[in-house]
């Protein structure tokens, strides 16, 4: 077939996930071929999924309709996590001509030409995962104002819950070289703030490199540090660290960073030790405590948010309960919650004691509520204080958004004063129904839409 003119890319998941899909569509730019937005009717709709949540099948499908609706006659390519978990079932869905798992996502320039529409099975490509041992670098430019940099791969941890070490292998990182030369040609593209990102990122690890800590190889701390010394990018911003990981030392050379951002999320899952022993975490809640103790000893302004899972097998209501009390004393910002969904071939999936679906969605609405309470608290304890915010783009028309330092969003006019991809120092005002902080310029002048 003749190398088709267009293509399109639709992202489901996380950070990792659109880093990944950026570097692909930046693969595709080089050869020549014309991006569109996924609902355009491309000749090529690739889609990177994600496994985290039951709702993976459903997801994809919905999105290979859409696909289909706009172009009858697009080629349809699915990769992501999910297509490593279940290629064959993927290959199934009506419309899907190509699924690539994880060893083969990267190279999908060399099968475009070799698609062909035909009705039935689609073709499949997928390695067992244990064949997958090189770190392929990633990083993200021309989506959004920020740029998400991957750092690192895969997982060793096996928690009884997850399916990613099955989707993305062992855990493997780049080596401290490639990031800070990504990092420098990111900076020397106007980008402002990186994000750095991965499955398991406090567990990076490049043995090529010595160790300024003392470790066999440099570690996530050796390498923020080496960050730090990068001097065309303003802000960096760690994605998400495992409490165990992210040591004391991280957290003050955080809080004495002038690059590195005062923004920790760490997963805690369960605000109770039996729950966190069978979902296999490593650490209990007293160390979660601890590390948000640190934390906002180190920086009181500084703003952390969690993880948290609600309805996994045995969680009775008093557990429920102990984990909302856990939660509500401690001092988090906000939180991610989400509701336990079976996984196949993980441990979680053959225990006994399942928590009833509307049960795990009344636990999911009450931490919501809770998160809820928590942020806004949070919003009004910077109220009249000055940040500096990173604008971008909107969703709001007349509007520009962006975030603070210590990560409070903040929504403000377009106006002639400011701009796109500029950091500025902003007076925060009060929160909005939306949930964003209203906010002025630091001279104390209302910024005015424009026309």
């Amino acid at each position: 077939m003749s190398t088709p003119a267009t293509v399109s890319f639709h992202t489901l998941g996380c950070k990792l996930n659109f880093a990944e899909t950026s570097t692909i569509r930046q693969q595709f730019e080089k050869q020549g071929y014309q991006i569109q937005s996924f609902d355009s009717g491309a000749d090529i709709c690739v889609i990177n999924t994600c496994s985290v949540t039951d709702f993976a099948d459903r997801k994809c499908r919905k999105a290979v309709r859409q696909a289909l609706n706009k172009n009858p006659e697009a080629k349809i390519v699915v990769i992501g996590c999910y297509a490593q978990l279940k290629p064959q079932e993927i290959a199934e869905i009506e419309g899907v001509d190509l699924v690539l798992g994880a060893s083969e996502k990267f190279n999908l320039l060399n099968y475009v030409d070799r698609i062909e529409k035909s009705p039935g099975k689609g073709w499949v490509r997928a390695d067992a995962i244990e064949s997958v041992e090189s770190f392929k670098e990633a990083f993200s430019y021309g989506d959004r104002t920020r740029s998400f940099l991957k750092i690192q791969d895969g997982c060793d941890y096996n928690c009884s819950f997850c399916t990613i070490p099955q989707a993305r292998g062992k855990s493997r990182s780049d080596s401290v070289e490639s990031v800070l030369q990504n990092a420098k040609l990111i900076g020397n593209r106007g980008i402002k703030e990186i994000v750095l990102t991965g499955v398991n990122i406090g567990d990076f690890r490049d043995a090529t490199v010595p160790s300024k800590t003392g470790n066999q190889g440099a570690d996530f701390l050796d390498l923020i540090m080496a960050l730090e010394e990068q001097d065309n990018t303003d802000r960096f911003r760690i994605s998400s660290i495992e409490p165990n990981l992210c040591s004391n030392e991280i957290i003050e050379f955080v809080a004495g960073s002038g690059k590195f951002m005062p923004h920790f999320h760490m997963p805690l899952q369960s605000g109770n030790d039996k729950q966190l022993r069978l979902m296999r975490r490593r650490y209990k809640r007293s160390l979660y405590a601890d590390r948000v103790a640190c934390i906002r000893n180190s920086m009181p302004h500084a703003c952390i948010g969690a993880d948290v899972i609600v309805g996994f097998p045995g969680e009775t209501e008093e557990d429920f309960k102990e984990t909302k009390r856990f939660l509500a004393n401690l001092d988090v910002n906000y939180l991610h919650v989400f509701t336990y969904s079976e996984r196949a071939n993980t441990i979680a999936a053959e225990m006994g004691e399942i928590v009833p679906i509307q049960v795990r969605r009344q636990r999911n609405e009450e931490l919501r509520t809770l998160s809820g309470r928590k942020q806004r608290k949070f919003y009004e304890q910077h109220r009249g204080t000055s940040r500096p915010v990173l604008l971008e783009r909107s969703k709001t028309k007349g509007y520009l958004s962006g975030f603070t330092d210590n990560y409070i969003k903040i929504l403000i006019p377009a106006s002639e004063e400011v701009s796109i991809n500029e950091v500025i120092d902003l007076d925060l005002l009060s929160m909005d129904r939306k949930g964003c902080m209203e906010a002025s310029l630091k001279s104390g002048i209302p910024l005015s839409a424009s026309s």
